[in-house]
């Protein structure tokens, strides 16, 4: 800013471009307060701006160049900055959720804060893009969180708790593209660059509402030409920005039309001072009249009503559906007798509770401008100048991945936000989740989680960081897309109700037998890969088919369960007896002739774990044909004997294969190239591969 001899600090220019006119106003701080030093108002010739939006940006140029250089001759210097403020009426709001969740308890710090703040302030624009339809770019000029939750439950202060879910809501302000480039080229095509960048509402609340102030349930109306810019605080923080598109011209436009007179004329009209006996006017016809301010007031007490009643009903919008406590009310069109006890009769608060800001929140300006008083049409360009001090605000630029990114520059800017104006998703910056698996077991519900992947690898400058690091104008920033998770695996066998193996009672010997589910109607062991939305029954029984056909025999007559007559469909539980007193039938050989056994056979058969063996009913019977075999076990030779058949499971028996733990997406079982069933039966020189698949 321009820096002068003549006083003590450096000067701050600030510029109102308002609808009707364009304020300007030069001063400096020091401990005292803010002291004003030049002061100069252009109101605009023609309707170059509506609704506080800039539309003839060439005509709105030479207003301001007009207005920088009455105040260069007031101070004797020229001005090169200056600090603007955008109009409410461009201003969109949006309360995001952020969430952010752990594997495991987690102690909060600062870093997941403001990766949770981030993700509202995401979550806050998707809703802006959404609701206006656009592709049209907007920046994020602000955002404040109204609330911090702690696994599900409302806290103030997040840092150093343990959680496993944080949330919070964030109150996010953006601007659209187009309504910054014309500011930006307004100001430029006069002479001046933009040091600093504010809303409306929050230069005029930095002047009528101080930060002690905050802690109540209060409100800011700033109503000017064109807009009604509110904005509403509780609990020390700004819980609501708002705006309607109804302010002082309106009144004016209804004295146009009542006394045909131009828009000039008009708006003399509507400032007539309460203390005037009348005051004359020409219409456009020439013609003279006079009107006392009554009449004044009268005519325009229904657009007046009008207009603080959508004004009424978007504090009360704003503020959760409730009324607030108290209303300041700045601005020129505020101050049209008869304003501020409408807006108090539609919130139902007290004449008194509704209140012109202007001197009386003045006590820290000094004016030093002659003839200046202090009034609340200077609250705003005043506050726009004392927010420089808090926050130099620009736009810069940076390079992510090679791409040029414009960015509002609040002094807080992090890798996150050139992240998000670039574009880039949630899903590319942190890390991804591998597909959880959703399954159920006897009837109950359950899922098991996906693997967490990894963040996206940050660099700065060609320094790795994080994606919550400061950044600056022209820093270079290259993010490689985060990784996502392998997906839950689950296996029949790891589920807890699952055990390996189930007893039976076979002629008094006990029978060890691998454990089976069904799974959507078909029989499956522990190896099975569980798969999305299986149907799981855990088994806890054989039928008595299933366990003569596990253990190979088939005994002719009458076979009992429990001591009962039973059948092929009776169903077998843990620890049951089962018997039959004929001789057993092996199934390999029902159609061979029988060899009588040697009464010298002093060899016994061997018995592996999983083999049903009946020797106290073998001992005086004929004995099966025993084999050995030689099978090839991923990559190794193995000798099975000292039974009649081989089954592909009981390879377990003889390999050291762990499927204790899951090593792999799936257990892959082959037989000579083709995928194996558990009992395939096996033959001499067979090729076996076992493996996970990764």
């Amino acid at each position: 800013m321009a820096t002068l001899t003549k006083y003590p600090q450096s000067l701050v220019f600030g510029l109102d471009i308002g609808t009707r006119s364009i304020v300007g106003t030069v001063g400096y701080q020091d401990r005292e307060g803010f002291h004003v030093v030049a002061q100069c108002v252009k109101l605009h010739e023609t309707r170059a701006m509506l609704d506080g939006q800039i539309h003839d940006i060439g005509t709105v140029a030479e207003e301001i160049a007009y207005v920088k250089s009455e105040l260069e001759l007031q101070i004797g210097k020229n001005l090169d900055e200056v600090c603007i403020a955008a109009a409410g009426r461009v201003l969109k709001t949006a309360v995001g959720v952020g969430e952010y969740e752990f594997h495991d308890q987690t102690v909060v710090n600062l870093e997941y804060i403001h990766s949770l703040e981030m993700l509202g302030v995401e979550k806050a624009y998707e809703q802006i893009v959404e609701e206006l339809g656009t592709e049209e770019k907007y920046y994020c000029v602000g955002y404040t969180v109204i609330k911090y939750y702690l696994n599900g439950f409302e806290i103030t202060n997040l840092e150093g708790h343990k959680a496993r879910k944080i949330s919070g809501d964030v109150l996010a302000t953006f601007l659209p593209e187009e309504v910054v480039d014309g500011l930006y080229a307004a100001v430029e095509q006069a002479g001046l660059t933009v040091s600093n960048l504010t809303l409306e509402p929050i230069a005029a609340m930095n002047v009528a509402i101080p930060q002690n102030y905050r802690l109540l349930n209060i409100c800011l109306v700033d109503v000017g030409a064109g807009t009604s810019d509110i904005c509403v605080t509780k609990d020390g923080s700004v819980i609501g920005y708002g705006m309607i598109p109804s302010a002082g011209d309106e009144i004016t436009e209804r004295i146009v039309k009542e006394y045909l007179v131009d828009f000039n004329t008009a708006e003399k009209i509507k400032m007539i001072s309460p203390k005037r006996k009348n005051m004359t006017y020409k219409d456009i016809m020439g013609i003279s009249h006079k009107i006392s301010p009554d009449e004044v007031y009268s005519l325009v007490s229904d657009v007046v009503s009008e207009i603080t009643r959508s004004v009424a009903e978007k504090i009360i919008e704003l503020n959760g559906g409730k009324s607030v406590s108290a209303v300041f009310v700045v601005g020129g069109g505020g101050k049209l007798p008869g304003f501020t006890k409408a807006l108090a009769k539609h919130l139902k608060l007290p004449e008194e509770r509704v209140a012109l800001r202007g001197e009386e929140v003045m006590h820290n300006i000094h004016m030093e401008v002659p003839n200046v008083k202090k009034d609340p049409l200077l609250v705003t360009p005043i506050g726009i100048c004392l927010n420089y001090y808090d926050q130099k605000n620009n736009f810069i630029y940076v390079l992510v991945n090679e791409e040029r990114v414009k960015l509002y520059n609040n002094n807080r800017l992090t890798v996150f936000d050139a992240a998000m104006q670039l574009g880039l998703k949630n899903e590319y910056i942190f890390p991804k989740r591998g597909n959880d698996l959703h399954y159920t077991v006897d009837g109950k519900s359950r899922f098991m989680r996906g693997h967490q992947g990894e963040a996206a690898v940050i660099s700065v400058n060609g320094h790795e960081t994080s994606i919550n690091a400061s950044i600056e104008a022209n820093d270079q920033i290259m993010i490689q897309e985060s990784t996502k998770g392998d997906d839950a695996i689950l296996t029949l066998g790891q589920i807890p109700e699952f055990k390996n193996t189930i007893s039976f009672l076979v002629n008094d010997i006990t029978v060890q037998c691998p454990k089976f589910a069904s799974v959507n109607g078909n029989l499956e062991s522990e190896f099975y890969q569980v798969q999305e939305d299986d149907n799981i029954q855990i088994l806890n029984y054989y039928t008595l088919e299933q366990l003569l056909a596990f253990m190979d025999v088939s005994p002719e007559g009458k076979i009992l369960v429990n001591n009962e007559p039973a059948d092929e469909n009776t169903k077998v539980y843990e620890n049951f007896k089962v018997s039959w007193s004929e001789q057993v039938q092996y199934k390999d050989l029902e159609e061979e002739p029988k060899e009588e056994a040697s009464d010298d056979l002093t060899e016994k058969p061997e018995i592996t774990q999983n083999e049903t063996s009946v020797t106290s009913e073998m001992e005086d019977r004929e004995a099966p044909e025993l084999k050995t075999i030689v099978v090839t076990a991923n990559g190794k030779s193995y000798t099975l004997s000292g039974k009649e058949r081989y089954v592909f499971v009981e390879i377990f028996d003889v390999i050291h294969f762990d499927t204790s733990k899951i090593q792999g997406k799936e257990l892959v079982l082959l037989l000579n190239g083709h995928k194996a069933e558990h009992f395939d039966e096996l033959s001499n020189g067979d090729t076996i591969e076992i493996f996970w698949r990764k």
